[in-house]
């Protein structure tokens, strides 16, 4: 039997090449006492709005613990880290992050995650 033109390789479902390129970021907010928690939260549901409309934004939430009010949890997917990092640079995330500073209880714990293959 003989077979021309015959191709075996992966075969990559749509989107999925662009999933594989997603960064996916989990931040990790302690801000200090009550009164600083509440301040926290306008912040950050603004900041999630803001930054839902960057270039390259998938997902962007904020969650609070619900037995720990002064801690937030930042779930980011953006289409790739360049698009991240843009975000980074952007003048409401420099922003945000300058205003949130003094009220944090611990340093700011930002992880990066990309998806296995």
């Amino acid at each position: 039997m003989r077979f021309t033109n015959l191709f075996i390789g992966l075969c990559i479902p749509a989107g999925a090449q662009e999933s594989a390129e997603r960064l996916y970021v989990v931040t990790h907010i302690d801000v200090l006492g009550p009164t600083g928690a509440g301040e926290a939260a306008k912040m950050l549901h603004q900041f999630a709005g803001d930054s839902r409309n960057d270039p390259g934004s998938v997902r962007f939430e904020v969650l609070r613990d619900p037995n720990r009010l002064n801690h937030f949890t930042l779930v980011e997917v953006w289409r790739s880290r360049g698009d991240f990092e843009t975000h980074l640079a952007a003048p409401h995330t420099r922003d945000f992050r300058e205003k949130l500073q003094p009220m944090l209880g611990s340093p700011f714990d930002e992880r990066l995650h990309t998806m296995l293959p």
